[in-house]
């Protein structure tokens, strides 16, 4: 993967974690991956953090997804591939899961059919203003960060 693709990906996880304020240790613990990632040494490191935390709320601007209440049916999905693919809390994610499902009408039969919840079933992460996120460009600890993030703010959707 190339150096740029990496920073993007890794800028986009960072950018949505500083969406919201309960997430600050998840932005520092995606700054450090990041870091660690990007610039390998302590300079490096330092000179990678420092200019991913001069991003800030730049996510509208480089079209991240933000997730809004249209866009619940893509959680419950995104959720579903976390448990799937051993990611978060599986308890936890199935109960949020449910609760967006039955705020939306939804059974599994009718999910089917959705096409946002497909989406996230293959690890798309849809934002309102129709940006996206693929999780599986993202590796190991990102791709976790990414998934809780995603748990501990799908409640914001009931």
């Amino acid at each position: 993967m190339s150096r740029s693709l990496r920073a993007l990906l890794v800028g986009s996880a960072v950018c949505l974690a500083a969406s919201t304020p309960a997430s600050a240790d998840l932005l520092g613990d995606l700054s450090s991956k990041a870091s660690e990632s990007l610039g390998g040494g302590s300079q490096g490191a330092a000179t990678a953090g420092a200019g991913l935390g001069s991003m800030g709320n730049l996510g509208s601007s480089l079209g991240l997804p933000s997730l809004g209440g249209d866009m619940a049916s893509n959680a419950a999905g995104v959720l579903q591939y976390c448990v799937k693919n051993k990611l978060v809390n599986a308890g936890s994610a199935e109960n949020i899961k449910g609760q967006l499902m039955g705020k939306l009408g939804m059974e599994d039969s009718s999910a089917e059919q959705d096409s946002g919840y497909q989406q996230g079933l293959g690890g798309v992460l849809s934002g309102s203003d129709g940006s996206s996120l693929d999780l599986n460009k993202l590796k190991g600890d990102l791709k976790e960060k990414a998934c809780d993030y995603v748990l501990d703010n799908a409640s914001s959707l009931l």
